[in-house]
């Protein structure tokens, strides 16, 4: 039946047992003294003390005994595979029960197959399968991703009258959707309505979601006869892993007014919603929740709140928490180093990747391009050079897009523009088009123009529709004033019926969050936010601001364009938190696109004027303004 060749203890397993040697024990059968004293769900240790104890009373012969060991440890979080298998061989006549546990520890260790062949072997045996059998059987097949083989045990299961229970149905469907064959999961689902529970709901929710079938995971959620914390939670992390982090958020927000328990997949999912939006409050919010209930502070946890307060701008509380988890793991330190590079601390990244190293942790290619962007944040060159040969030559890691992209933005900033040209070209792999718009956005910085104009035809023909080359390539004329040029390229913009995207920025105020854009006049408190913006304006020229213009795209009056760039809408922002926030609190904005020199020049000089510390999280950095400085050193 299974394309599995059994391993030599199956074949040792008898052949034939009448029916009368069979014992069909129970888990709710009674348990004797040795193991009547055990909690439901005995650690390891407590196991091996009550086998001992068997031993020693003389009943290591007993079945049922021995039989219910093994259930403790198919119960067990961390099975020791070896011990579990010595318990089942000691059986002279395994029964259902016994071959169900053993079955089950197959499943969950790293061979989930050999599960299939015990069952083989128990079916070549008068050992009877029961429903729980299918459902152990199918567990396994799921955590091996075996659909043939899983297809197989349905046949098997259908044609010994076990196919309607509920919970080999609920097998089935995970298996199916674990396998991606959403459409046998529905089948199944849709079969018997009359034969269905929450888990089989969650079952097809969860199928949804993994197929990013929001649509449908959504109605079929509302369709819920019942819901419990696993659909709560799944149609949340569907949200969030989906890119809907505002309805992820919503959703968590109706969860726990509902008065639904929280798990740990649900904090972890809404954390990285919060991270994504740099959402602190929220954030904070989440954070206490973990230590009002008392939640221990997991490797998953704890990593996921360090990444938030990172990418809500709070370092050094990422910091600590860094520093106080009871336990890491590699993804932990990855989310570390990249957090110090995402806010331009590089040497500090790089000791860290360092400690890492020391540790004997190995690194894998998201280690890499935290490293790599830390060494482009800070202008670290040669750093980078050298970490990014450590990386190909060392540990074998073949560069990726992103490792590429953080040399190329490492070295265009740097003003290295024909090693980056280089790099691109010597390339095993034909480079992403963003590749060449880093570049291109270097020559930007650098005034290379006839470098830039060349970058940019060839962007143009890869990926006409991108409007964001144009942005650029009009953005390098503007700034040599060839308007003529502007004008030709604003027009192929229109011509190939795409637009400049839309920079936006959010800032969260009174457990709101407010949105806004360039011009913005949406706003319930637009006429107090335009006249806190004419307030600014006169203290910050009093401080002897003049207005850099270059990124203003038009030929127009030198007014006009001041106008324009008064009204990005990063100002309109810092202008509504200037509104909102206490004296001296520090106002923190998440903005989409990479903030203009005159943004960042002007957010200087009101973090001076105003005596505030202004937080930016920008399309490619975070930005510290205090005290008329940035964290960036003016090099972004």
């Amino acid at each position: 039946m299974f394309a599995y060749k059994p391993k030599s203890f199956l074949l040792s397993l008898p052949k034939h047992i009448s029916n009368s040697q069979i014992f069909l024990a129970n888990s709710n059968s009674q348990l004797s003294p040795p193991l009547s004293s055990l909690p439901p769900r005995p650690s390891i240790p407590q196991t091996k003390q009550a086998h001992a104890q068997i031993i020693v009373s003389g009943l290591a012969a007993d079945s049922p005994l021995i039989s219910h060991l093994l259930c403790f440890l198919a119960l067990s979080p961390s099975t020791p595979f070896h011990y579990s298998l010595s318990l089942y061989q000691s059986i002279k006549y395994p029964s259902v029960f016994a071959t169900n546990n053993m079955i089950r520890c197959f499943a969950k260790s790293d061979s989930p197959p050999q599960s299939l062949l015990l069952f083989s072997s128990m079916l070549r045996t008068c050992v009877k399968p029961n429903n729980h059998t299918f459902t152990f059987l199918l567990q396994a097949c799921s955590r091996a991703l075996a659909l043939n083989e899983g297809a197989q045990v349905h046949t098997v299961a259908v044609k010994l009258g076990f196919g309607g229970y509920v919970f080999v149905r609920n097998a089935l469907i995970h298996l199916y959707c674990s396998c991606s064959r959403i459409e046998c999961s529905k089948r199944l689902f849709e079969e018997n309505a009359s034969s269905r529970d929450v888990v089989t709901w969650n079952s097809m929710l969860t199928a949804f979601v993994r197929d990013e079938q929001i649509g449908a995971a959504e109605k079929l959620f509302e369709e819920m006869p019942e819901r419990d914390v696993i659909s709560w939670s799944t149609m949340i992390s569907g949200y969030v892993q989906n890119g809907r982090l505002g309805e992820g958020l919503e959703c968590f927000k109706q969860m726990r007014e509902k008065g639904m328990r929280l798990n740990e997949a649900t904090l972890v999912s809404v954390l990285s919603a919060s991270a994504q939006l740099g959402l602190l409050e929220h954030g904070r919010l989440v954070h206490s929740l973990v230590e009002s209930l008392n939640f221990p502070l997991t490797v998953s946890l704890g990593t996921a709140l360090i990444d938030m307060y990172a990418k809500c701008g709070c370092i050094e509380q990422s910091k600590l928490l860094f520093k106080n988890m009871p336990k890491k793991d590699i993804w932990t330190w990855n989310v570390m180093i990249c957090g110090l590079a995402s806010h331009g601390i590089g040497k500090e990244a790089l000791a860290l990747f360092q400690r890492f190293i020391d540790e004997g942790f190995h690194p894998v290619n998201v280690t890499f391009i935290g490293v790599l962007g830390a060494c482009s944040r800070a202008g670290l060159v040669s750093e980078g050079r050298r970490h990014f040969k450590l990386m190909t030559e060392k540990y074998s890691i073949l560069p990726e897009m992103e490792h590429y992209g953080c040399m190329v933005d490492m070295l265009g900033r740097a003003g290295f523009l024909d090693e980056a040209v280089q790099l691109i070209e010597k390339m095993t792999v034909p480079p992403d088009p963003v590749l060449w718009a880093t570049l291109l956005g270097a020559c930007k910085i650098h005034g290379s123009i006839e470098l830039g104009e060349k970058i940019g035809k060839k962007l143009l023909k890869l990926d006409p529709t991108h409007d964001g080359h144009y942005v650029q390539l009009a953005s390098i004329y503007a700034k040599a004033r060839k308007w003529e040029d502007v004008i030709r390229v604003r027009r192929l913009l229109v011509e190939q019926n795409t637009n400049k995207a839309a920079g936006w920025s959010l800032i969260e105020a009174q457990g709101t969050v407010h949105k806004f854009v360039a011009g913005d006049r949406e706003h319930e408190r637009s006429l107090e936010i335009y006249k806190m913006l004419e307030k600014i304006g006169i203290r910050i020229a009093e401080s002897g601001y003049s207005p850099n213009v270059s990124s203003v795209l038009h030929d127009i009056g030198e007014e006009e364009k001041e106008n324009a760039i008064k009204e990005h809408s990063e100002r309109l922002a810092m202008a509504f938190g200037l509104l909102v926030t206490g004296a001296g609190d520090c106002i923190r904005i998440v903005k989409n696109l990479r903030v203009c020199e005159d943004c960042h020049e002007v957010s200087k000089i009101i973090s001076r004027v105003f005596e505030r510390e202004i937080i930016v999280r920008d399309g490619s950095r975070f930005h510290h303004f205090k005290d008329g400085k940035c964290s960036c050193l003016d090099y972004w």
